[in-house]
């Protein structure tokens, strides 16, 4: 696991604006999926890997997310005036998580099985990778309805495609970050920048996963949990 890294960023700073009215007064992370909010789902996978450090950005009601993370060492990166995308988030945070590559992990989803973030961490190769996308199977990811987002060849490289999906954790090493002049962009610019180069990869997550992007998923999501007991 050469150059693993020990810094987590949480994406917690989005609209929320699929969930409709669920997030009229309350922050997407603070919904509650099977008796507790999405970020804490989240956060047994960070608490459960044993991650030092880790940053949560907040925006849309941000003061709900922070008075919830009071007290649990998640630091705090503000982006109230403006909501920065992933890639602009994830810049604005560097200073609080360090150099080197981080782990990265959207707050709505729900998992089952073996933690995700250990997964990822068995696999890293930072001499090989530039990033490793943490993936599941097209056909097995709930509350997904589009064909997929990368194709996964034998050698665990990936290309944009069909086949899987992403499902919002990895690890990703952000040198050449500061060369991107925008200070609102998508991660997948650096994405590209990877894939290009023959430096991104992929892990296949061997449990289930939800995307709890909409209100007819938590329903989809509650019953996963249960199943897995």
């Amino acid at each position: 696991m050469p150059n693993a890294p020990d810094a987590l960023m949480l994406f917690a700073a989005g609209l929320g604006t699929r969930m409709k009215t669920l997030t009229a007064n309350r922050p997407k992370p603070l919904i509650a999926v099977a008796g507790k909010p999405l970020i804490d789902h989240a956060l047994d996978l960070v608490w459960g890997a044993k991650i030092g450090t880790v940053v949560a950005n907040t925006h849309y009601l941000g003061d709900q997310v922070q008075a919830h993370l009071a007290g649990t060492g998640v630091q705090i990166s503000d982006e109230s005036g403006k909501v920065l995308e992933t890639g602009g988030g994830l810049r604005k945070a560097l200073p609080l998580l360090g150099s080197g590559p981080v782990y990265t992990l959207n707050t709505d989803a729900a998992w089952t099985g073996p933690n995700v973030l250990t997964t990822l961490r068995d696999a890293w190769d930072g001499a090989r990778m530039k990033v490793l996308f943490a993936l599941v199977p097209t056909e097995a990811a709930l509350g997904y309805a589009g064909a997929g987002d990368f194709s996964l060849d034998e050698e665990g490289r990936v290309t944009r495609g069909k086949g899987y999906v992403y499902t919002g954790a990895q690890i990703l090493n952000p040198a050449g970050i500061e060369t991107i002049l925008e200070p609102v962009f998508s991660l997948n610019l650096l994405w590209d920048r990877f894939i290009a180069e023959g430096r991104a990869y992929g892990v296949v997550h061997q449990g289930g996963w939800c995307d709890v992007g909409r209100p007819d998923c938590i329903a989809l999501a509650e019953g996963m949990l249960s199943d897995a007991g």
